[in-house]
């Protein structure tokens, strides 16, 4: 045989070489061509990166609203920002890996200072994609001009672009709402401390307009503010709420132990038409929510006199019974004018009713609760020995016993209303 012939059959013989699928080789020539076509027009658009940004903020200007505004009020910080971010994707498409995290980072910037400035989020991912577009366009445009037969390349790299357009898209949402929540803490935050300020009575009066402006109610207007403690009522959500589309607004401040809620009563005047806030905003009334004590003040005029209708308010709330009811300050004036001064009350309490409290404990509550019967029945013995179960006579007995002690008559105008306020003093500072 022929050793041409011997080597051939040898070769034949052994072990059959699997032919190698050539799609790969061919894809991955494809791909590099198309890189290479996509380098080069991506090059050239680097060098006209100042009229591809004109042409940007041109059709920015005829397709979104939003931006016009932007470019007649500051054109050069738009185009600056247009300008950078339209350089980062097109050297991104030069080189992804080297630039990815600048481009990032000029994204995330974007998207922080446009929430910052309050431009829609609509406007800005529509920008981001008409920029994307306009990248496009221009690739392809250079690549017809320059080797139109590469054109059919591009096709193979036009997933890449996109999804580069996606990836900032999403990141600037995504900066965008972090900075916009970030803001919209900073702005509760800040009415937070404006709110207590005026509650306080520290509010400062270059700061009333502001605090009129974020609080949605007028500077001049009157105010009652509203104190809640214990369980409390239902309030409509949100920082500022319309209890009813014709009630007053109001502003509810939430404490550690005490909510208070600065409620617009009127527009101002003398405060014949205010309205009442407690019905107004639905709050319950006496005993109608077990465990939870509310006051309601008098009214005040102005933002800048809340803080003492924030005292009115804890007056009324001190006189609230501990098992929960809504007191009006109006109606209590007295009680109000023991417990605005704890320590004339006490000294009231014990100038009058010292002899009495200071007998036995049993013998003591009997007189005590005397008194108090004869008070809430208007000075009627047959009422008051009703309410104790007990005969009219007795009653007299033990109030006569009691004007001996403390050295009072119940006849007289002067030392009935010391008695009776000695009584509420006792009742409310007990604790």
């Amino acid at each position: 045989m022929h050793p041409a012939a011997r080597t051939r059959t040898m070769f034949r013989t052994g072990p059959v070489p699997v032919p190698q699928p050539r799609t790969r080789r061919i894809r991955s020539l494809i791909d590099a061509d198309a890189l290479r076509v996509l380098h080069r027009a991506a090059r050239v658009l680097l060098g006209e990166l100042p009229e591809l940004t004109d042409r940007l903020l041109v059709v920015l200007r005829e397709q979104e609203p939003a931006y016009r505004t932007a470019l007649d009020t500051d054109h050069a910080a738009t185009w600056q920002e247009a300008h950078r971010s339209l350089r980062h994707s097109v050297t991104s498409l030069i080189d992804p890996r080297g630039t990815r995290e600048a481009a990032h980072r000029c994204t995330w910037r974007i998207g922080v200072a446009r929430a910052e400035q309050g431009l829609p989020l609509d406007a800005l991912l529509h920008a981001f994609r008409l920029g994307g577009s306009l990248v496009w366009q221009r690739l392809v445009e250079e690549t017809a001009r320059a080797e139109p037969d590469d054109i059919r390349l591009l096709v193979h790299v036009a997933t890449d672009v996109w999804n580069f357009v996606d990836e900032h898209c999403t990141l600037v949402a995504d900066a965008y709402r972090q900075a916009e929540r970030q803001l919209a803490w900073r702005r509760e935050n800040r009415l937070r401390l404006l709110a207590a300020a005026l509650l306080d009575g520290t509010s400062r009066i270059a700061d009333l307009p502001e605090t009129a402006e974020g609080l949605g109610l007028p500077e001049h207007g009157r105010y009652v503010v509203v104190a809640v403690a214990g369980v409390r009522p239902q309030r409509p959500t949100g920082i500022r709420a319309c209890a009813r589309p014709s009630g007053p607004h109001a502003y509810w401040h939430a404490g550690v132990d005490v909510d208070y809620g600065i409620v617009l009563v009127g527009e101002g005047g003398d405060g014949e038409n205010d309205r009442d806030p407690a019905a107004a905003l639905d709050l319950p009334g006496d005993g109608a929510d077990a465990g939870c004590r509310i006051g309601v003040g008098s009214a005040v005029t102005g933002l800048a006199a809340v803080g003492d209708a924030r005292r009115l308010a804890d007056l009324a709330l001190g006189i609230c019974p501990p098992e929960g009811g809504t007191v009006r300050l109006s109606e209590h004036l007295p009680e109000a004018l023991v417990i605005s001064c704890p320590e004339l009350g006490a000294g009231l309490t014990e100038q009058v009713l010292g002899p009495v409290l200071r007998l036995e404990p049993a013998d003591r509550d009997v007189l005590l609760d005397t008194l108090v019967a004869w008070f809430a029945s208007e000075g009627s013995a047959q009422r008051a020995g009703e309410r104790l179960y007990c005969h009219r006579n007795t009653v007299l007995n033990r109030l006569r016993r009691c004007e001996q002690l403390i050295g009072r008559s119940l006849a007289r105008p002067l030392d009935v209303v010391e008695i009776n306020l000695a009584l509420t003093a006792r009742r409310l500072l007990r604790g």
